[in-house]
């Protein structure tokens, strides 16, 4: 099985429409505290643009239902990123499908999350300024998989086109998830993401969980 890609951080329609043309799996947008935050309005017209069958994330940090709802409406978001302390519950109330993140800092946080509502479960750098999007690589060597069986890990956290390799051989995820790792003084650049693309789309990994 082919290692599925997350180009998050997306701000224009141009770049999201290359990273769909080079073989983006899943498009991310940030509704939370960054550098990288879009507006919904800005959101929506970049999905008015992508291919159907690419996922359209919205990334939240302890966001009010209510607001997470009508955003989602507002884009065409496909699915949810629960970035901050969003319970079991919160996950429940939604009717988006949900991605709950996870900034690894020790195995104990994967623990309770092979049963958290949510068919995906991002693993993330350590927090830095932000939630995500921060570029902290972590020791994958650490993380046992073996709590989230039956879940579709996404791993995040500082991968470039240097190092993605290594961390897909070690982690066996379903999707990897890159933002800082391509781009270029801050900007996403569409050189790196082609290639990057490229790259994931050459590895492989094993099947279910």
């Amino acid at each position: 099985m082919n290692v599925k890609v997350k180009i998050c951080g997306i701000m224009d329609s141009e770049t999201a429409l290359k990273a769909a043309e080079y073989g983006a799996d899943a498009i991310g947008f940030v509704f939370a505290a960054s550098k990288r935050k879009v507006t919904p309005e800005k959101a929506k017209e970049i999905v008015s643009v992508l291919p159907a069958d690419v996922m359209k994330i919205g990334v939240f940090v302890n966001e009010a239902k209510e607001e997470i709802e009508r955003i989602a409406s507002i884009v065409g978001l496909t699915h949810i990123q629960l970035h901050g302390e969003e319970p079991a519950s919160f996950s429940r109330g939604l009717t988006v499908p949900v991605v709950k993140a996870v900034s690894f800092e020790g195995n104990d946080a994967l623990t309770d999350l092979g049963q958290y509502p949510a068919e995906y479960i991002l693993i993330d750098g350590p927090k830095g300024k932000y939630r995500g999007g921060n570029g902290h690589v972590f020791d994958w060597k650490q993380v046992n998989t073996s709590y989230l069986v039956g879940k579709k890990v996404i791993l995040a956290g500082g991968l470039h086109l240097d190092n993605v390799k290594e961390a897909v051989q070690i982690i066996n995820p379903f999707m990897v998830d890159v933002s800082s790792g391509v781009e270029t003084n801050g900007m996403k650049d569409i050189s790196k993401i082609k290639a990057f693309i490229e790259k994931v789309k050459t590895l492989q990994v094993g099947g279910k969980r």
